[in-house]
Order: structure tokens, then sequence, then C-alpha cells
């Protein structure tokens, strides 16, 4: 049957084109600039050029302060000043701890351009809006993105946990289109599946950017610390695809989430060079129909009707 992992890259409007793969940000943070440029390096030599991170960054995972993963990112790229032109940059604001969302028309034009400072740039490719502001008007959100897409300080802008009436709010008073939406999406979290999310993203021509597309690590180690990991049925089932393909269990994880048809960009957020570089080995794992759902029905436990 037909391999249905789509290795080929993605378009995310004007900006060029991007890997299947991304290199996500969320624990870069307590490293050197050196380090981490040596991981950005690492993420493209495995062709993973789109870099996402966010203001909130920071605040996790050894860092203690807003903002300091794109501090790190832009001292990486400064140090290493070709660096900037060879990925496909993207950021995200809108929350504001301890609030925690704002999405004002002051406040995220204040946001987009402390995100510009502390990553040294000039423009931000794919400036996205983090979690929806329940208290912002989407009109006003429209326009204030409108007007730093216009003013040259983003590119193209996309969303990241929206709904999608959320989203649909939004486009409704955008004179241009949404290139990305990133969701949660694993073989262990489907519920872009079934909320119209990735349906939303092939009727629009959005890209979605799957996050934790290794559900947290959970998928490589099994651990279930906050009662969610995976069942044993789904790991089994993976490991008999990865088994059969001659690959990693987590590879095999990434190639299902590569599989769908909405064409995901899966946003790899490990820190440790070699895992970086072995992701690359979802491009090589063919999975088919039969596969695709087999994961779906050991991830749920249930069989599909």
């Amino acid at each position: 049957m037909k391999n249905l992992v789509n290795a080929e890259p993605r378009r995310l409007g004007s900006l060029p084109p991007v890997g299947p793969l991304g290199f996500g940000c969320w624990r870069l943070v307590d490293k050197t600039p050196g380090a981490a440029r040596s991981r950005i390096e690492t993420a493209l030599e495995a062709d993973m050029n789109l870099v996402d991170t966010a203001d909130v960054y920071g605040l996790d995972w050894g860092g203690d302060g807003f903002g300091l993963a794109e501090e790190l990112l832009g001292a990486a790229l400064r140090e290493s000043p070709g660096l900037r032109e060879r990925i496909v940059l993207a950021t995200k604001g809108g929350i504001k701890p301890p609030i925690p969302y704002d999405q004002s028309p002051s406040y995220l034009r204040e946001a987009c351009e402390a995100s510009l400072r502390r990553l040294g740039a000039e423009t931000i490719d794919l400036y996205q809006v983090h979690r929806p502001d329940l208290f912002t008007h989407p009109e006003q959100l429209a326009g204030v993105l409108t007007e730093l897409r216009e003013a040259g300080k983003i590119r193209e802008a996309g969303v990241s946990n929206f709904t999608v009436s959320h989203y649909e709010a939004l486009s409704r008073f955008l004179p241009f289109p949404l290139v990305a939406s990133q969701p949660r999406f694993s073989a262990n979290f489907l519920a872009p599946l079934w909320d119209g999310t990735l349906d939303a993203c092939m009727r629009d021509g959005m890209v979605p950017l799957a996050w934790s597309p290794l559900d947290g690590g959970r998928l490589t180690s099994g651990a279930e610390p906050d009662g969610d990991g995976p069942r044993g049925e789904l790991l089994q089932t993976l490991d008999r695809l990865a088994e059969r393909e001659g690959a990693t269990r987590e590879a095999t994880a990434l190639a299902f989430v590569l599989a769908h048809p909405s064409r995901p960009v899966a946003l790899v957020g490990s820190q440790t060079p070699s895992r970086i570089a072995a992701a690359a080995g979802a491009l090589r794992v063919s999975l088919d129909r039969n596969d695709c759902y087999d994961v779906i029905e050991a991830s749920t436990g249930e069989p599909l009707p």
C-alpha cells in the first residue's frame, strides 16, 4: 500500500520552504550561546530549518525568566551571523503571566517589538498568537496583526492552541490568510483528528505545526507521571512498526504525525544533539493506512467502527 509519510517541504505563505521536521525551543533556556548555536546547527543538518520559540519560554526547564529562550536564541544567532539566513524564524506572543493572556493591541504590539529586540532580528518570519485571549475582540487582534505585517515587523501570521471557532473568528477580520496553526498532536494525543483543527488546516491551506509530537517524551519512556501516558498497546504497535522499518520508536511516532494529509511539521523539542539528529529517521519510515489506523486504535483502546 501507499506510503503516507510525507517528507516533502512545506510552504508557509510567502516564506521559504520548511522541512517536515522543525526545531522547538521551549527547553532552550539553560545553555550557553555556543551550546544553543550547536543545537540549531544540528537541527539544520537534519533539515529542520523552521526554528520555533515564544516570548514566554524561559519560565520552565531550568529557566527563571520571561523571554530567556528568545534571548538565548538571539545570542546564538549573533555568534554566527549567517545562521539567521538559513532558518525560518518563528515565535509567539500573547501570554502575559500571571493574567494569563493579553492580546490587546497595545500589549501585543509591545510583545512583538520586545521579541524582535531579544532575537536581534529586523523581522519575524512567522508570528503566532500563542493562546486565545477570550477578552480581546478578534477584530482588534486582526488589526494589530495587520499593522505589524504592514510595518514589516512580521512576514506571516499564525495561531497556536486555538480552537477552530477562535481561528475562524480571527480570520473573519483579517485581510490576509493565516498560514499556520500550532496544535498539540501525537500518537498519544489525537484530539486534532476529531476536533476540526486539521480539517480547517486542509480547508484553508494552513500548515499544522505539531507540538509535543512525542508527547513530552512519554512515547519514548512510556512513563505516566500525570496519568496521561501512552497505553501499552500503543507502545507495542509503534515498536512493531519500528522493527519492521528498521527505525526507532521515536522516528516511527514522528512518522505517524507526518502521515496526515494536512502535511504537518513535527516540532522536535529535544535538546540532546543525538536525538535531534536521529529524528530525521522519521523521513525514512513508511506507513500505510492500515499502519496508521493500527496506531489510532492502539492509542484509544477502541476499534474504529
